[in-house]
Order: structure tokens, then sequence, then C-alpha cells
């Protein structure tokens, strides 16, 4: 405090035209490099905030750009895939739907999706399927694995990859259509011998909720030996068969496109699914993206008013020691 009232006293008597002694005041209270290096902080500190909040606002948007386009192919699916229902269902009244047959040769059907960002769709489809591997294991039976989709052949790869047979992706790059997927389940069955397809998909329930489910078609081989052991399928014997084609013709043809029907009914849910799980992933996001940008807003005023107090601190602090 002397050595600023002596500076005072030395600044009053020099003449007001002569810069030097301003100078020399301002040298001796702060050095440049310490000047140079408090407001850099300052500065740094607001910036950084800024660009994290520009990067925050930038995902924002991107999120409820997502969140639309969801919402718009959500719309122009939920319609086709609840007409589809309709498909499986007189097959499912004649030869039933079984997940329980015990069988020796299980192909498991994994559907899933190319994209992420969807929430734990794709996740919940690859832990069903590998319960259901569980469940059928045996020492006389064997368990392979048919993977539709980017996400699941990601997940099933690490630790099941010699179990499985066939992997089909870029399933949804065309609108899905009945010709496109009964072209997929004959290539399934030309490729894979099997007992009984297990499929399974997520069902669409709501825009918030989705059911993980398993259809079960069984060979035309398995169909006729449960419908002589009159079981499920014993009602089968009581319809007649007209032409010259035999029973095993018949059960032929029945799974075959009982297969393709099932197929079409479960991509189509799992693409709605996916859909509607995506909508919902990405109306989370941009809440939370809101939220952020409200903290780092938060911060940015608070980091520029501490700024602009530390400021006016230091001209009352330099006006006070000139006075006195």
């Amino acid at each position: 405090m002397a050595a600023l009232r002596r500076e005072g006293r030395r600044l009053a008597a020099a003449p007001l035209t002569s810069p030097t002694p301003l100078n020399a005041l301002r040298s001796s209270l702060v050095s440049p490099s310490e000047e140079i290096g408090s407001s850099g902080v300052r500065f740094i500190s607001t910036q950084v905030v800024r660009n994290r909040m520009k990067s925050v606002k930038n995902i924002q948007k991107i999120t409820k750009a997502m969140k639309m386009v969801a919402a718009s192919k959500l719309r122009a699916i939920q319609t086709r895939t609840e007409n589809s229902r309709g498909l499986w269902q007189p097959f499912t009244a004649l030869l039933g739907d079984t997940p329980s047959v015990d069988v020796k040769k299980n192909v498991i059907i994994t559907i899933s999706s190319d994209k992420g960002l969807c929430g734990g769709i794709n996740s919940t489809s690859v832990k069903t399927s590998r319960n259901i591997n569980k469940l059928n294991s045996g020492p006389e039976k064997e368990n392979k694995y048919v993977i539709l989709g980017e996400k699941a052949k990601a997940q099933m790869v690490r630790d099941s990859k010699k179990d499985i047979e066939l992997i089909i992706t870029e399933l949804q790059k065309n609108p899905l259509n009945y010709t496109q997927v009964s072209v997929v389940a004959d290539d399934i069955l030309k490729n894979v011998e099997f007992d009984a397809l297990r499929i399974v998909f997520n069902k669409f329930q709501s825009v918030v909720s989705f059911v993980p489910t398993m259809s079960t078609v069984l060979s035309p081989e398995a169909v006729e030996r449960e419908s002589e052991s009159g079981g499920k399928l014993g009602d089968l014997d009581s319809y007649e068969i007209e032409g010259a084609e035999s029973k095993s013709e018949v059960l032929q043809n029945l799974t075959e496109f009982q297969f393709s029907c099932v197929m079409f009914n479960a991509v189509l849910e799992n693409a709605c699914s996916e859909q509607g799980a995506r909508m919902s992933a990405m109306d989370s996001s941009s809440r939370n993206a809101g939220e952020m940008l409200d903290r780092l807003t938060l911060t940015y005023n608070r980091t520029r008013q501490a700024s602009i107090t530390t400021e006016l601190t230091e001209i009352i602090s330099g006006a006070s020691a000139l006075e006195g």
C-alpha cells in the first residue's frame, strides 16, 4: 500500500500529457505475462462452454429430425403390419404353433435391424435367441442360427460364429413386400436342414412397447409325425385331400407357405417395433440434450458474470489506490 501511495503521489505530480507514469503504474500492479494469462483463462473458459452449447444444440436438432423421420416411417408401416397378422392365423389354426415341440434339428432365425439408435430392441432379440438355444440343447440335438440384420450379426458372431448357417443383411434397404420376403424364405429352406424353424422377432404393441416373440414352423416330416402321434396336429387326418397330390406333398406346400407368411409378418412386426423404439429413443435424447443445454447455459452465465465481477473489482481497486 505504501508503494501504491508513493506511485499515486508521483502520478499526481507528473504532467498530464506524459503517458509514462500510467504505463509505469500498470506495470507495477500487474506484469504483462500475468495479465495475458489471466485474461486468456477467462476467455478460454467461456469459449469452451460456448462451443459445447453449440455442439449440444446441433445434436438436439439431429435427434429431433430423426424422431420425425421415425414417426413418418412408423405410420407408413404400422397399417401393413396389422394387415399382415391375418396371413399366418389360418395356418396356426390348422397346423398349430408348438414352441415346446422336441426335435433334433432346430434352426433359430433371429430378426434384427441393419441400423442402430433404436434402444435395446436388437439386444432383446439376440438374448431371446440364446435362451432358446440353451433350452433346446442336448447331446443328440443340433442348433443352428440364421441371422437377419447387421446388428444381430455383430453380436452373434462374437461367440456363436460356428453355429451360424446363413446371414442376410440389408433386408430393409427397399420397402418390404411379400415377394421380397418369400425369396428370403426360399433361400433359407434351400440352404438349411431343419426339423423346426424358430423365428425370433419383436412384436409391436405400441410406440413405447414391444414384446419378444417366437413363432415355430415345423418341417413336413415333423408335422406328419406329430399328426400320427395324435397330438395337437391330430386333426389333420379329418381333412380330405382332393386331386392327385399325396398328404406329404400337401404338407410340404403348406409348411413352405406358412413359413413365408410367418416370416413376412415377423419382419414387418420387427421393423415397426424398430421405428417405435427409435422414435422413443430420439425423444429421450432430445430431452436430455435440452436439460444439458440448460445446465451449460447456467454455467456460461455464471462464468461470464464472474469474469465481469472480477474486472469491476480490479477497476475499483485501482481507482481506490489512485485516490489513496
